[in-house]
């Protein structure tokens, strides 16, 4: 889910820069440049303010508008809990996601959008019908590389309120082979998560490689 919330948001940010004017797209580029230069920690620290029981604005707003009479513990509940985590990921990620694309749409042939806008394709249809094609590999990249740094999340969950083991439904592989090894001294149980996190990392490796490997051929034959 954090892999394709990622890559939609970043990519739908891409579109709108490639059709903004040269002042605009550097004003929108150097704003998402500060959100991907923002450390995790300091990401992390600001989504846990903004919904904190107390003083947090979610809580304040819905109240203020009166959906709701009493403040709620968002870090309690597994799924709200990763509500804010998914969008801690997608604040964090979305600009690797856009500057690539963005790279990408500048090379698309802008004859072949004029011609399909011309026989009547809209927006939609262009973008699935030319722009996905042409950047096939790109997105490839793009999701292979998301799926990994996400299977590695660690201080977005860990330092959520309940993220460093209070509240054990909420661990993820990374986070729970670290509370098992240093919290309950359990390190082989803690290694042997680590292991399984590896492999399934490794497994993903293979199929970034695979892509690159397979990129670089189709340049080489293309004439």
């Amino acid at each position: 889910l954090s892999v394709a919330c990622t890559v939609t948001f970043g990519t739908l940010v891409a579109l709108l820069m490639v059709s903004l004017g040269p002042f605009w797209r550097g004003v929108v580029g150097t704003a998402i440049m500060i959100a991907w230069a923002m450390p995790a920690v300091t990401g992390t620290y600001v989504w846990i303010w903004i919904f904190d029981a107390d003083n947090g604005i979610v809580n304040r707003t819905l109240m203020s508008l009166g959906l709701m009479h009493d403040p709620v513990n968002w870090f309690t509940n597994p799924v709200s809990f990763y509500g804010i985590v998914l969008l801690n990921i997608v604040h964090h990620g979305f600009p690797f996601v856009a500057i690539t694309v963005l790279a990408g749409l500048i090379g698309v042939p802008k004859e072949m959008l004029e011609a399909a806008e011309m026989d009547g394709a809209g927006a939609v249809r262009r973008f699935f019908s030319i722009i996905v094609p042409s950047l096939k590999q790109v997105f490839a990249i793009v999701i292979i590389l998301s799926t990994i740094w996400d299977f590695k999340v660690f201080a977005q969950v860990y330092l959520m309120p309940g993220g460093a083991g209070e509240n054990r439904q909420v661990l993820n592989l990374g986070v729970w082979s670290y509370v098992e090894s240093f919290g309950q001294n359990r390190y082989g149980f803690g290694s042997a998560i680590a292991v399984l996190l590896t492999l399934v990392l490794l497994a993903i490796t293979v199929v970034y490689v695979r892509s690159m490997l397979k990129e670089d051929l189709t340049r080489e034959e293309t004439p």
